[in-house]
């Protein structure tokens, strides 16, 4: 007779955590972006070196476990978007990790070199960030994503990597 396993295998535990949502949410992720904004220009305006630990955190919080391990993403997913009342806009979640990826490579840059006492280039990267981060958050272009499709165009990503990705593109080449 089979016995029903009612426990959660830690192995399948480690595996929920470090997962990513495909779908993603377009509202949370442009509210999100708009925090890194913040977070950068502030940083930035008031010298707050201490703030890179912080953004660099967010950022690979966000590429492992999607919003789970994410301050930020917790606050936007759990308080912000709810209270918006706005429609749900679901986006393939690969292209946005991709992106994830590409803020945790600035935000650690920025980071490493506030810490080796580079304030100045630290600034250059954190202003590189937020500039993507507000084209994300304030007109919905992802440049990491864009990235995604011209690497998944020339094979450097696998199609099935992101099948919704190749029927979006192909869609959206079709008409354009």
């Amino acid at each position: 007779m089979g016995q029903t396993d009612t426990t959660v295998r830690p192995a399948s535990r480690m595996r929920a955590l470090f997962s990513f949502p495909n779908p993603v949410n377009e509202v949370s992720a442009r509210l999100v972006a708009a925090g890194v904004v913040l977070m950068c220009v502030l940083t930035i305006a008031l010298g707050w070196h201490w703030a890179t630990v912080i953004i660099a955190y967010g950022f690979v919080a966000r590429v492992l476990t999607g919003p789970t391990l994410s301050p930020l993403g917790q606050f936007v997913t759990r308080v912000v978007t709810p209270r918006l009342g706005l429609r749900e806009r679901p986006v393939a979640g690969p292209p946005k990790r991709f992106a994830q990826g590409i803020g945790v490579a600035f935000s650690l840059t920025a980071l490493v070199l506030t810490g080796l006492g580079f304030w100045t280039a630290a600034e250059v990267f954190l202003g590189l960030l937020a500039g993507a981060a507000l084209l994300e958050s304030a007109f919905g272009i992802c440049l990491g994503c864009k990235a995604f499709a011209v690497l998944m165009r020339a094979g450097v990503v696998p199609a099935e990597v992101c099948e919704r990705c190749n029927d979006i593109w192909a869609t959206h080449s079709a008409t354009a």
